[in-house]
């Protein structure tokens, strides 16, 4: 009889391990990169960051937005088509600089996530992410949706954001089945709007990925400044928690061409508590264990959106942008 409840109890812990959905992840966060660094030495510091993780036995690494230059909007360039402003965009991914990560990666049966800015054969440019599996493959492609900053030179500030200048704003955000689960992706801004979370867990996200460029100082409104690392956190913790999802946020961080930018690299819970968080301002693996089964714990019960979601009620949502306040009486 004993031997029978031990061999149930086997069946029932097999059973177990077979259904969970465990998975080793890394935020490569990243230190400072100057305007004079080449591509090359970047992708370098990815791959010693990739190779350390293996060793950890990491399943998926993620990588900062814009990883493989300085965050060059910080410049006005008058011609778009300057040649140096060129130089920071990739046309093709695998590039010649950027094909020994994806061999290292493969070698390693270690899968990837890399923000770059994109050049498309039509003209085009992104702000773009892209998701690779364990086996060199692209598997996923998200361009960044809310671009933030201004389009034309505006000196008084201390340092310029011109992403709405340099690039197009993507439209959508979807979602692949990677890694035992259902992944999506963000960008910097994008993780400060409710819509971008939701959009995501309504299509099945389990894990969202964002890197980031984050300046402390806010040109528009130098108050916030001191609120950054705050309101960064805030708004990934409220995103996890809200939509019953693991968040990984990646900051590429520090002093950089004068400018500070937010560190901060964390990995969250569907609870929206923080797992794993970053020490330093410099290159850091971040590594945390997740449990992709854990999101039903949130997306079955309070968070059911096919129970409790009301979109009849949402309308203004999808069909106005800016505020629209009542009457006066």
């Amino acid at each position: 009889m004993g031997a029978m409840c031990y061999f149930k109890y086997w069946l029932s812990f097999l059973d177990f391990a077979m259904t969970e959905r465990s998975l080793r992840v890394a935020a490569a966060q990243m230190g400072p990169i100057e305007k004079g660094d080449s591509k090359s030495a970047v992708v370098d510091r990815l791959i010693t960051l990739l190779s350390l993780a293996s060793e950890d036995n990491v399943d998926l690494i993620v990588y900062p937005e814009l990883t493989l230059t300085t965050f060059f909007p910080r410049w006005f360039v008058e011609n778009e088509n300057d040649l140096e402003l060129e130089s920071f965009f990739e046309a093709n991914m695998p590039s010649p600089e950027t094909e020994p990560l994806f061999l290292k990666a493969k070698q390693l049966g270690v899968g990837f996530c890399l923000g770059y800015a994109e050049l498309t054969e039509e003209g085009e440019r992104y702000n773009t992410q892209i998701l690779v599996d364990n086996v060199g493959n692209i598997v996923g492609k998200y361009r960044k949706v809310h671009l933030p900053g201004h389009e034309e030179h505006e000196p008084w500030r201390k340092f310029q954001h011109l992403e709405r200048r340099y690039f197009q704003a993507g439209d959508s955000f979807p979602t692949w089945r990677a890694f035992g689960g259902i992944v999506g992706m963000a960008i910097c801004n994008d993780r400060r709007w409710s819509e971008t979370y939701r959009s995501l867990a309504l299509g099945g996200a389990e894990l969202i990925l964002i890197g980031y460029n984050t300046p402390i100082h806010y040109a528009p409104d130098p108050s916030q400044d001191k609120l950054a690392s705050f309101h960064s956190r805030l708004v990934m913790q409220s995103g996890a928690y809200q939509n019953g999802c693991y968040v990984v946020g990646v900051a590429k961080g520090g002093m950089e061409e004068g400018v500070e930018s937010l560190s901060d690299s964390c990995i969250i819970s569907p609870s929206g508590e923080i797992l794993a968080e970053a020490k330093t301002d410099g290159d850091e693996l971040v590594i945390a264990d997740i449990d992709l089964d854990i999101c039903k714990n949130y997306k079955e019960t309070l968070f059911d959106f096919a129970r409790y979601r009301r979109p009849e009620a949402y309308k203004a949502i999808t069909n106005q942008t800016g505020a629209i306040s009542p009457k006066e009486l």
